[in-house]
C-alpha cells in the first residue's frame, strides 16, 4: 500500500501517472511533485489536488518529497537521472522502492547512483497511459523484493497493462511498445495519404484513417483479441482486403516492421551504453 509517493519530475507521462493513480483511488494528499518552474507547480496542484514544489522556489524541493515516501518516480530525462539519484540518496528511507521512467537508464547505473541495497526498479512505460490504456513493462533491481514489484504495479496499474521481465528484454520492449504507438500513427498517416490519392478531401481523409485505426485498436482491447483472426474475418476469400493483404506482404511489410523494431532497440542498447559511459 502507498501513503506517500514522490513524482521528481513531472511530465506528460508522469502526469499521466500520476492521473491513474488519483483515479484508482489515491488520496491526492498522498503524493508531492517536484517540477522547474512555479507555473507548473500551480497547475498540478489545481488539476490533480497534489502537493506540488516548484524548484526555482525552493532549491531543496527534490529532498524533501522523497524523506517517508514509500515510492518514488524519477521522471528527469535519462542525462538526468545519476545527478538526481546522487541527490537524493541520503534522504531515501532504506525501504524506498526508487522507480525509473526514463527510457535506456539501466538498473546498474541506478543502483551505483544510490545507497547500497535500495530498491530500484526500471519501468518502461509508453504514451497511451495518457487514456488509461498503456503496458508497462518493469524489471526489478537486485535489492527489489516481491512485495516491493508488486508496489510498482500498483504504481502502473491505473493507468494501462503492467508485465514484469527481465532487464535484457527492455530495449526489445522500447521498440515495441514505447515506440509503438509512434508506428501506429505512422500507418494512419499512410492511409490518410492513401485516401487523399483516390481524391477524397483533407478533412474526410484524417477522419477515416483515425477512426479507422482507432476503432481496430479497440477491437484489439477485447478479452481473448487475436490480430491474426480479427483481419482473417475482414479478409473474404478473393476479395479487396485479401488484395491488399497479399500486396503488403509481397513488398515485405512484416519485414519492413520487424527492421524497424531492430533499429529502435539498437539504438536504446547504444543510449544506454552512452549513458552507462559517462
Amino acid at each position: 500500500m502507498i501513503n506517500k509517493i514522490a513524482f521528481l519530475g513531472c511530465g506528460s507521462m508522469g502526469e499521466a501517472i500520476l492521473a491513474g493513480l488519483v483515479a484508482s483511488g489515491l488520496a491526492p494528499s498522498a503524493a508531492v511533485v517536484t517540477v522547474r518552474r512555479a507555473e507548473r507547480a500551480e497547475e498540478l496542484a489545481a488539476r490533480h489536488g497534489v502537493t506540488a514544489i516548484a524548484g526555482a522556489e525552493e532549491p531543496e524541493a527534490n529532498r524533501l518529497a522523497v524523506k517517508g515516501s514509500d515510492v518514488v518516480i524519477l521522471g528527469v530525462k535519462p542525462v538526468g537521472i545519476a545527478a538526481l539519484c546522487r541527490e537524493i540518496a541520503a534522504d531515501l528511507h532504506a525501504g524506498t522502492v526508487v522507480i525509473s521512467v526514463a527510457a535506456a537508464v539501466s538498473l546498474a547505473r541506478l543502483e551505483a547512483a544510490l545507497p547500497s541495497d535500495q530498491p530500484v526498479i526500471r519501468a518502461m512505460p509508453n504514451t497511451p497511459l495518457k487514456v488509461r490504456r498503456g503496458v508497462v513493462a518493469l524489471s526489478a533491481g537486485t535489492s527489489t523484493t516481491g512485495g516491493q514489484l508488486a508496489l510498482g504495479h500498483e504504481v502502473f496499474a491505473g493507468s494501462g497493462v503492467v508485465l514484469d521481465v527481465p532487464e535484457r528484454q527492455q530495449d526489445g520492449i522500447s521498440a515495441i511498445s514505447g515506440s509503438g504507438p509512434a508506428y501506429v500513427f505512422y500507418l494512419a498517416e499512410a492511409l490518410a495519404a492513401a485516401a487523399r490519392g483516390f481524391g477524397l478531401d483533407e478533412d474526410a481523409s484524417r477522419i477515416l484513417a483515425r477512426e479507422t485505426v482507432a476503432g481496430a485498436g479497440l477491437m484489439l482491447s477485447e478479452p481473448g483479441a487475436d490480430p491474426s483472426v480479427l483481419r482473417k474475418a475482414v479478409s473474404s476469400p478473393n476479395g479487396t482486403t485479401e488484395r491488399a493483404i497479399a500486396t503488403f506482404d509481397e513488398r515485405g511489410l512484416a519485414g519492413i516492421v520487424a527492421a524497424g523494431a531492430q533499429a529502435a532497440a539498437a539504438r536504446a542498447a547504444a543510449i544506454t551504453k552512452e549513458l552507462d559511459g559517462e
